[in-house]
């Protein structure tokens, strides 16, 4: 893994989860980093002078933009854009009120547009264009496959993947690539409680960790990673191309 010294980076969602292991890891490969949560972190997330917390409501529009404007009025430019920010929102569909499927929309998928679209106005008025530029979209291997009652969340990652491969081709020009990772079953919280069966049945032998996610993040962000452009990496253990019978 190269440095990521000099880099100035954003994550949504970032106070926990994948969210949490992704600003860790480029905080630790030397990079500067903010990160956006309504959720403020908890005081085992140990802040450093590279990283940055700022509190905001990504459903808000107005909020959201007002991050990014502080940032691009600080730094001069965002170097790498990590859209990560979701919940996981499950219900009957008949009991789905559509002010719910709304509002998982305007959580997981929106934002993703949002970001994006002023990093591009931004970039667009530069005088000198960089020659590096990194967009990451987190979906979920939900985007292809379903339990009941998922449609919300099924629906904007999705559409993350769809509008990743849109994206790829609008930013081309400004030196930005657009990629999109699925997790598949990540344990964010209690690692030491998932039983033998939970790994086993994985054919990598073991349910997923934040820093899994974190490391391909930090892979396409390599400067020398530019080829790979307009991708959905899958990273669940191999859960997807196992056939199941029951």
């Amino acid at each position: 893994m190269k440095t990521m010294t000099g880099k100035r980076v954003f994550v949504t969602g970032g106070s926990q989860g994948i969210g949490r292991g992704i600003v860790e890891a480029f905080v630790a490969a030397g990079a500067t980093v903010a990160f956006c949560d309504i959720q403020e972190p908890d005081s085992s997330f140990l802040l450093s002078e590279n990283s940055i917390f700022l509190k905001a409501d990504v459903t808000s529009e107005l909020a959201l933009s007002g991050v990014m404007s502080e940032l691009l009025i600080g730094w001069g430019d965002i170097d790498i854009l990590i859209n990560n920010v979701g919940i996981s929102e499950f219900s009957p569909l008949t009991e789905t009120a559509v002010q719910q499927f709304d509002r998982i929309l305007a959580t997981n998928l929106r934002p993703v547009f949002i970001t994006s679209r002023l990093l591009a106005m931004h970039r667009t008025k530069m005088t000198t264009l960089p020659h590096y530029g990194r967009i990451i979209n987190i979906a979920s291997t939900r985007y292809l496959m379903s339990e009941p009652g998922s449609e919300g969340y099924a629906a904007s990652k999705g559409g993350i993947v769809s509008l990743t491969h849109a994206l790829t081709v609008s930013l081309s020009k400004l030196h930005i690539t657009v990629n999109c990772i699925s997790p598949g079953w990540i344990e964010t919280k209690d690692y030491d409680s998932l039983t033998v069966a939970d790994h086993d049945q994985h054919p990598s032998g073991r349910v997923g960790t934040p820093e899994d996610i974190a490391r391909a993040c930090l892979f396409l962000c390599d400067p020398d990673n530019n080829f790979i452009n307009g991708q959905n990496m899958v990273i669940d253990g191999g859960m997807t191309k196992k056939m199941i019978y029951i």
